[in-house]
């Protein structure tokens, strides 16, 4: 039988467990004010709107919400705005993605030089991003007015007599709003590629010189293929940042006109503070999180494949 511990050493033994303990217990109180906030102001409300995707809401503090099941999601597949809303949002990705993927880079390799004034130039590109969404909403949505600059620059080159209805025809408004989006984030998609341009290896360039990759030949044979994890990287950003777009609607057209500019996110906000229709927004609202969960889901993965990418 082992012998029992005297007093001094069973007091020395819970003092270093109690300092283990305290030790195992160091980051979860340092994390617990981030918690705190992030479970506030994220999960409950995200757990809450779950919940009353599946209940009827009525703005009576009394009346606590009344369990509909699947009412809201019958209700969703049979509403016609809803699937043009949704039409609107994979048309935004199928035509913005690809040029935010493409045309930056193209930005990126023209920039990538040591050139004098080259920082002006890198600049340039670069303001759109850091402008206020709302501000560069309302500048555009004066350029396209009817007596807006590009209208009077089309009548100035005989183009058109009667100018474009930018923002208010129903074939042009989504568009016209697109424009906006890919204005705003060429620059920041530059700067990514940038990064993955200036890791690449000069030697490299300069072996493909040799064999006859010169000029544009020389990105499409050695820079494209080592930039394929950015390429995948930006699609994929661009993809989630496309699918929740709602300040340049807000500002520019309001959905209109006839639902034709009018995406998911602008059809949650119309939803459930202009109609107070909550519960049938926070049905909407889930659609859209499944969404941009498997987009979430693809880029966390493609960083876990490339751990140098930034971001």
């Amino acid at each position: 039988m082992a012998s029992p511990l005297s007093p001094e050493h069973a007091s020395a033994a819970r003092s270093v467990r109690t300092r283990v303990w305290l030790s195992r217990l160091a980051p979860y109180l340092f994390l617990a004010p981030a918690l705190l906030v992030l479970g506030l102001t994220i999960f409950y409300p995200a757990l809450n709107a779950f919940y009353l995707s599946f209940t009827q809401f009525e703005f009576d503090i009394t009346q606590p919400p009344a369990w509909v099941g699947t009412a809201n999601f019958q209700r969703l597949v049979r509403d016609p705005i809803f699937w043009q809303t949704l039409r609107n949002t994979l048309l935004y990705l199928i035509c913005v993605v690809p040029i935010l993927v493409t045309l930056p880079l193209g930005l990126a390799i023209l920039v990538n030089r040591a050139l004098p004034g080259i920082g002006g130039f890198r600049a340039a590109f670069y303001t759109p991003v850091v402008i206020s969404m709302v501000v560069a909403g309302i500048a555009w949505r004066w350029l396209y007015a009817e007596t807006g600059l590009l209208n009077q620059l089309l009548r100035w080159l005989g183009l058109s007599e009667a100018g474009v209805p930018w923002l208010t025809s129903p074939q042009l408004a989504l568009f016209s709003v697109m424009a906006v989006t890919i204005w705003k984030g060429l620059g920041y998609y530059m700067v990514i590629y940038l990064a993955g341009l200036q890791a690449i290896p000069a030697d490299l360039y300069e072996a493909g010189a040799i064999d006859g990759s010169t000029g544009w030949k020389k990105h499409w044979d050695i820079t494209v293929p080592l930039m394929q994890p950015y390429l995948l990287l930006v699609a994929v950003i661009s993809a989630i940042s496309a699918t929740k777009v709602f300040e340049e609607v807000f500002v520019m057209t309001q959905g209109g006109p006839r639902n034709s500019s009018k995406t998911m996110v602008y059809y949650v906000y119309e939803r459930a503070f202009q109609d107070l229709e909550l519960s049938y927004a926070c049905t909407i609202g889930l659609v859209l999180f499944l969404i941009i969960l498997g987009l979430s889901v693809l880029r966390l993965m493609l960083r876990s494949e490339s751990p140098d990418l930034p971001g």
